[in-house]
């Protein structure tokens, strides 16, 4: 069974149709798109591959998290603090800090530095037009596996914006799996982070034309 949502948002003038689709279990993502005038504004995949194979109680959890990601998002895009392609809603104003600059988010360098993350394939993440990310998260100081970590995956310089994510497993191992948006930027580029409370991570490998192996800058 596939799980679903369908609603239209109108934010002043503007109405948006948000969308919520469970891929299947071949691809295994929940997949959430924001629609205005036909146009794509914004996407949010997640993997679900921790659930597979379901069963009657995991199909549960899965319908659970259908609904969780699409009232989440549903509920950015009421708030404005959901990035879109096109801002067609004011964004709320930095707040200004006491000297009258924009205050300036402190730098995460040091809990940056924390945590290793390592593309596992980089030779063979790419496969026609599928992308599957094999990635492990680590512990920079002692190498012990990181459980639990966010990791997400992106485009840069895609024509429709998209964001992919899951968590990492016991043994700081993850999988994200995803079809290759159309590149329309001049320097496109796979971003890939991990988050994990306040340490983080990121790779950002520059994407060739017709890209196999993705080059780090």
């Amino acid at each position: 069974m596939l799980f679903g949502h369908n609603s239209n948002v109108k934010i002043g003038e503007v109405l948006y149709h948000v969308q919520t689709e469970d891929r299947g279990t071949s691809h295994a993502v929940i997949d959430t798109m924001v629609y205005h005038n036909g146009r794509v504004l914004h996407r949010r995949a997640n993997s679900y591959f921790d659930l597979l194979p379901l069963d009657a109680a995991r199909e549960e959890k899965l319908k659970q998290r259908v609904s969780a990601q699409h009232h989440a998002i549903l509920e950015e895009l009421r708030s404005g603090t959901l990035k879109l392609a096109q801002h067609a809603v004011p964004v709320a104003p930095t707040k200004p800090s006491a000297d009258g600059g924009e205050k300036v988010p402190p730098s995460s360098s040091a809990t940056r530095d924390s945590l290793s993350l390592e593309l596992l394939n980089t030779k063979t993440w790419l496969s026609g037009k599928r992308a599957t990310l094999q990635v492990l998260v680590s512990r920079k100081e002692n190498g012990a596996a990181v459980s639990g970590a966010r990791v997400t995956a992106r485009i840069e310089g895609a024509a429709e914006p998209a964001q992919y994510a899951t968590a990492t497993g016991l043994d700081g191992k993850a999988q994200l799996a995803f079809d290759m948006p159309r590149l329309a930027g001049a320097e496109c580029a796979l971003v890939i982070e991990a988050n994990n409370a306040k340490a983080q991570a990121r790779l950002h490998f520059q994407l060739r034309a017709k890209p196999k192996v993705p080059a780090s800058e």
